[in-house]
């Protein structure tokens, strides 16, 4: 069966986001997304390889789209004023995206070779805004996992009504990452001793 003209693998991962934003990722299944394309289940086949190589295309999707938002909140920025912005988008793209962003973290195959390589990217971004503070080697990929985890943190707890009291949420990921910033100004003082490497 030849592919449905007009069908077409950027139109589908539209469709999928959508869906997946508005009721979740667990609703989005091929039937379902057949259904919304107003197709049959079969005609999918012809452009992902069942469930999980939609998942998978999916999970690329949005990390392409995290790191486009991200590079561009970047740029023309540098040191704080570049990570207030892409810890800002990140957290926005989560907020805006909720579906999607849950779908990045849930590649069925994360060793995927399109799953690293914007994986790789997105760390390199990171990598590039943080040498800004005269971070190498080791010390450059704990501080881009600290910045990941406070922004995936934050975001995950606010998707999942985990900040009760009502105070402003821009506020209180203003003051994360602030405080991130000075612990990267401490350890580009040299106030932190990184552990080395077990052989």
């Amino acid at each position: 069966m030849s592919p449905r003209i007009g069908l077409d693998i950027p139109t589908i991962l539209q469709a999928a986001a959508e869906m997946a934003d508005t009721h979740g990722i667990e609703e989005v299944t091929l039937a379902s997304l057949a259904q919304k394309l107003d197709i049959r289940s079969p005609s999918l086949y012809n452009h992902v390889h069942g469930l999980p190589g939609l998942r998978t295309k999916l999970a690329v999707y949005g990390l392409e789209q995290l790191l486009s938002v991200t590079t561009q909140a970047a740029v023309g920025r540098s040191g704080d004023d570049a990570v207030r912005a892409i810890g800002a988008a990140y957290v926005a793209f989560a907020r805006s995206h909720p579906g999607l962003y849950d779908a990045t973290l849930r590649a069925p195959d994360p060793n995927d070779p399109d799953v690293q390589r914007v994986g790789s990217d997105i760390v390199d971004l990171a990598i590039r805004v943080l040498n800004a503070y005269d971070l190498q080697g080791d010390a450059a990929i704990h501080a881009v996992r600290g910045l990941r985890s406070i922004l995936h943190g934050f975001a995950s707890l606010e998707q999942r009504g985990g900040f009760g009291i009502p105070l402003d949420l821009d506020v209180s990921l203003r003051l994360l990452i602030d405080t991130f910033i000075s612990g990267i100004q401490t350890m580009k003082q040299g106030g932190t001793e990184l552990p080395t490497q077990e052989k």
